[in-house]
């Protein structure tokens, strides 16, 4: 079966790219899938040899403009603009920097949200289902078209950490250093539990219309935004929740007796459901945390992880928070231990902090010492200096 490439709705800022026109995607589902367009930004230069780039990969509700000054949707900073920019720890005055749109995403890149050419209408639910994997081969066709061959360094934390690896896994000589972050080499049974949680709020939205919503001019914000309430409270800790909210009540000298917003914690939540329906699209929801839940590097292997990077040369950097009750450090022990018993390069740290499977995103000196010395140690390695 060969699936013909959709046409953006609406144009974005940056770049974008037409891929597999000649040689469709192969995705797991068996579907030969293409042309297909990938949204993506860039930041720095290339350099002769083109031995600089790092291919930045982000989570479930990220997107390309990881450092950009203003992001065109959300107005922010771009999500990991602490990290990646001139004179930062990923620094665009010594490394090309590639970020992608995941495939099924809903910033520029194909996703359930295009157009079908062949019906005129939006994908909705007859786009393929995806997985990690899928996204990683699309990303691997736009490193060819810049002519790139071997990438220095792969960096992404949670859904972006497993794109890291399934890189490594599928991909071992083009990836000089790799570094996951807050994430696993599987989707738990608890994640995948969240996730189904989280889809069939958004299924049970009479504005879902069956997935059909854009040609009813509809959007589920309701069941989108109870989603994220859901997902939101996993990247978070409880002694973070309670250091910022603790039982405080939300601009009120007392209980209404009620089922409005009492506290503050409620406030808060809220405004994370309606902030994220304003910028994502709830079937891109469906299909990226379905491609999460399929994530089982150990399945090929008969569950022998250390298999999957058996003659690696990549070097490997995990590192995972003490907080993080979503990817946790036992489940990165594990990776490590595989990674050793593969006779791999493989260093894992853990991070103390309290702010939970987020905390890769937020100020934490000690993540950002551990990541920096980690690039400087590699790029020498690699003859970068």
């Amino acid at each position: 079966m060969s699936i013909p490439a959709p046409v953006s709705r609406r144009a974005l800022p940056g770049h974008q790219i037409v891929l597999g026109d000649r040689d469709k995607l192969r995705l797991d589902s068996g579907i030969e899938f293409g042309p297909f367009t990938l949204a993506y930004q860039t930041y720095g230069e290339l350099n002769a040899d083109k031995s600089n780039a790092i291919l930045v990969c982000h989570a479930l509700t990220g997107d390309q403009y990881v450092a950009d000054d203003v992001h065109p949707i959300t107005g922010k900073e771009g999500w990991w603009r602490a990290i990646v920019g001139p004179g930062k720890i990923i620094d665009t005055e010594k490394y090309f920097i590639i970020c992608t749109n995941v495939i099924g995403g809903c910033l520029g890149s194909t996703g359930p949200k295009e157009i079908n050419p062949e019906t005129g209408k939006p994908w909705g639910l007859d786009f393929p289902v995806i997985t990690i994997g899928d996204m990683v081969r699309a990303q691997t066709m736009l490193i060819d078209h810049f002519g790139i061959d071997s990438l220095f360094a792969v960096i992404g934390g949670s859904m972006g950490g497993m794109q890291v690896l399934e890189w490594c896994k599928s991909y071992p000589e083009r990836v000089f250093a790799a570094a996951p972050i807050a994430t696993s080499y599987r989707h738990s049974a608890q994640n995948i539990a969240f996730h189904e949680v989280g889809r069939q709020a958004v299924m049970a939205d009479p504005d879902w219309c069956g997935g059909n919503y854009l040609l009813e001019g509809k959007k589920p914000a309701r069941g989108l935004a109870v989603a994220r309430m859901t997902a939101h409270i996993t990247y978070l800790s409880e002694p973070a929740l309670h250091r910022k909210f603790g039982r405080k009540l939300q601009n009120r000298g007392g209980i209404t007796y009620s089922f409005d917003h009492d506290f503050q914690v409620e406030s808060y939540l809220r405004h994370q459901g309606k902030s994220f329906v304003d910028r994502f699209d709830a079937n891109s929801y469906l299909y990226i945390t379905r491609a999460m839940d399929y994530f089982d590097l150990s399945v090929e292997f008969d569950g022998r992880l250390a298999e999957a990077f058996r003659g690696s040369n990549t070097r490997f950097c995990v590192i995972s928070f003490s907080s993080d009750w979503c990817f946790t450090t036992a489940e990165s022990r594990r990776l490590a231990h595989a990674l050793n018993a593969a006779s791999c390069n493989v260093s894992c740290v853990e991070i103390e902090s309290d702010k939970g499977h987020d905390a890769f995103l937020l100020d934490e000196p000690d993540f950002h010492m551990v990541l920096s010395g980690f690039i400087e140690g590699a790029a020498e390695a690699r003859g970068l200096k």
